[in-house]
């Protein structure tokens, strides 16, 4: 009969995605452009920080009064999804998971395709062992972003974790073709201990 290896450690997957800016436009939104037409005139007006901005200003500070500006945007509707995303991190790194859950399912909400709520949905799953949760989130978040690295890593942690070893190391290269050599190396160890693993099975 074939050894199992162990894992010695489990690698620590990679944390919160916190919404930077607000990437949708007006028109996205379903706005008019106001200044589409080529006779337009710019005026140079002092630019002023939204309540989103000025939430998310103050959230990279490390501002506690960040979180009361999330809740003013919401209230406002300014970018009400991203800041339902980023109080929920808020709360997550405050241990309030209950609020946290809640935040980003609020977000999803009022936006079911919102990346960052998906991703970190499946940080908080994974956070308290709920696997078959965190994968379906990762799974949505990438169908979404395909291109983000991180995304690929923790699923494939996930993989690992419920012994599905191939679409690990799958998943896994994938996230290793997706970043800097450097960068790569933190899936470099895990990948070589699932191969050890898939030899000792066969």
């Amino acid at each position: 009969m074939a050894n199992i290896i162990k894992f010695p450690v489990t690698p620590t997957k990679f944390g919160f995605k916190r919404v930077k800016k607000s990437k949708r436009d007006p028109e996205s939104l379903g706005q008019m452009n106001l200044f589409s037409s080529a006779k337009a005139k710019i005026l140079t007006l002092t630019p002023q920080m939204s309540l989103f901005e000025e939430a998310l200003l103050r959230d990279e500070r490390g501002e506690p009064e960040a979180e009361g500006f999330y809740l003013k945007a919401i209230e406002a509707g300014d970018n009400a999804a991203d800041a339902y995303c980023n109080l929920g991190i808020i709360e997550s790194q405050k241990g309030d998971t209950a609020k946290a859950f809640d935040s980003f399912t609020q977000s999803l909400k009022l936006e079911p395709r919102h990346f960052e709520s998906h991703y970190n949905l499946g940080n908080l799953y994974f956070d308290i062992n709920d696997l078959r949760l965190a994968k379906m989130h990762y799974e949505l978040a990438l169908t979404i972003d395909p291109n983000f690295a991180n995304g690929y890593f923790n699923l494939g942690l996930v993989q690992t974790m419920l012994e599905n070893y191939p679409n690990a190391i799958s998943l896994l290269r994938h996230y290793r073709s997706l970043v800097a050599e450097d960068e790569g190396v933190k899936a470099d160890d895990l990948l070589s201990t699932l191969r050890r693993s898939l030899n000792a099975t066969s």
